[in-house]
């Protein structure tokens, strides 16, 4: 009987979930369109519960205020990052040499916040102003530097791992910031800061990897 008794539970469950995920992206997707178009202050929770066509009660079942509707907005944008740059992966990187994925690399960062331009619109209003949302960025960095050294231990450069993670962590870091300050230029200068990304991030990895070297895939 218990058996039996868990086994509906379970199924009584699922759906359940199902429900309460498809409101919670619903929540995001509508604050996301509010907060770049109105502004974070200006939207208030009461608009963002009816946009998305939920009680405002359902609202703060799962967030409690604007911040953690932002902190949630934030660790979805960098696991949506994650995936972006794990694609990679399907272009078979081993048979690149350095300055090519470099590119790789850069443009789909790149894409994705031509893809997500809620990413800027909204940090840029709410900067410094929850502290939480550092913490989630330094997260992502983590998981992101983590990454970076699983791919740059496949080039045989004879590195220590010390050496590897502290490549990968200026790599992440000067990366992100860069292309970060180059959001909201002029058009032709975002641009050329892009390129500028580039040339800086492949001379440094040149001091480390031949310029030419594919990535082992062994």
């Amino acid at each position: 009987m218990s058996a039996n008794l868990s086994t509906q539970d379970i199924k009584r469950r699922k759906p359940q979930q199902a429900r309460s995920l498809e409101r919670v992206n619903r929540i995001l997707d509508v604050a996301e369109e509010l907060f770049i178009a109105d502004g974070y202050n200006a939207t208030t929770t009461n608009a963002i519960a009816i946009r998305a066509k939920v009680s405002i009660g359902s609202l703060y079942q799962f967030f409690p205020d604007k911040a953690a509707i932002v902190q949630a907005l934030a660790k979805r944008y960098g696991d949506l990052l994650r995936q972006q740059l794990a694609a990679v992966d399907g272009i078979d990187p081993t048979a690149m040499p350095l300055n090519a994925y470099i590119d790789l690399i850069i443009d789909r960062s790149e894409q994705f916040f031509a893809e997500y331009p809620g990413y800027y619109a909204i940090f840029m209003q709410v900067q410094g102003t929850i502290q939480e949302l550092s913490e989630i960025e330094e997260a992502t960095d983590t998981e992101l530097i983590r990454d970076l050294v699983v791919l740059l231990k496949q080039r045989d450069a004879g590195l220590d791992d010390e050496d590897y993670e502290a490549i990968a962590f200026v790599l992440v870091k000067a990366i992100g910031n860069f292309l970060w300050l180059s959001l909201g230029r002029e058009k032709l200068f975002r641009e050329r800061l892009v390129k500028e990304t580039k040339r800086l991030t492949l001379s440094y990895l040149q001091s480390y990897f031949s310029p030419s070297q594919a990535i082992s895939s062994s």
